[in-house]
């Protein structure tokens, strides 16, 4: 796995934030800075969008963390394709104005990674989770001696068009530990245990690593 210090700036956007910067100021060298203030506006933009801040990790053993900032859109009893069970779907909603890193919400280890093309639908609407590209890990978890299989499934949206994802099967997962990211809106799909009892409800506003989704 991929591991790096959080600094504060998402490494994933360092292309694009380079790229801000420069046509900024070549704008004020050109036409002034009146005229280049539409550029400036996009610099923020692009730093907003790409900001990382760490994030402190609950203590609390059984506790299902978010792995996404976001505004939770759907909680219901589903079936988990990825893994094969009928589940606890909790689903986070990402706009452009959240942190699209996305986080392990469990300890555990990796047991398989599947990658699914597909369309880029608005990722607020339900059936983004079936039609849209998504990316899902399925983590086997041990919480207080009990196994427990978790899946988290990346889902693009409308804007988003690069799903990125750092876990191999086989990797251990550590509860805030970072695992992909997303650009430009999306979604998070997490299915828990139907025993899984949910912390959330439709239309909460989530942040990754500090908000309980769930206990096991």
């Amino acid at each position: 796995m991929n591991h790096y210090p959080h600094p504060i700036l998402a490494r994933e956007g360092w292309p694009f934030i380079g790229l801000a910067v420069v046509l900024s100021l070549l704008a004020t060298m050109l036409w002034g800075g009146v005229a280049a203030i539409p550029f400036y506006i996009v610099l923020v933009f692009v730093l907003q969008f790409f900001r990382d801040p760490p994030r402190p990790v609950p203590d609390q053993a059984n506790a299902v963390l978010s792995p996404a900032d976001g505004r939770i859109v759907k909680i219901e009893k589903v079936r988990d394709p990825y893994a094969d069970r009928d589940a606890l779907l909790i689903s986070v909603f990402m706009n452009v104005f959240n942190v699209h890193s996305n986080r392990a919400c469990v300890d555990g280890v990796v047991r398989a990674v599947q990658y699914f093309p597909g369309l880029f639908v608005n990722a607020d609407l339900d059936k983004a989770s079936s039609e849209n590209e998504r990316n899902a890990v399925v983590v086997d978890a041990t919480v207080n001696g009990q196994q427990h299989v978790v899946t988290l499934v990346q889902v693009a949206g409308l804007i988003a068009r690069r799903i990125l994802c750092y876990v191999h099967p086989a990797d251990v997962l550590a509860k805030g530990e970072r695992y992909g990211f997303i650009r430009f809106g999306s979604r998070v799909d997490v299915y828990l245990p139907l025993s899984a009892i949910p912390k959330v409800a439709p239309g909460d506003k989530v942040s990754a690593t500090t908000t309980v989704l769930a206990t096991l």
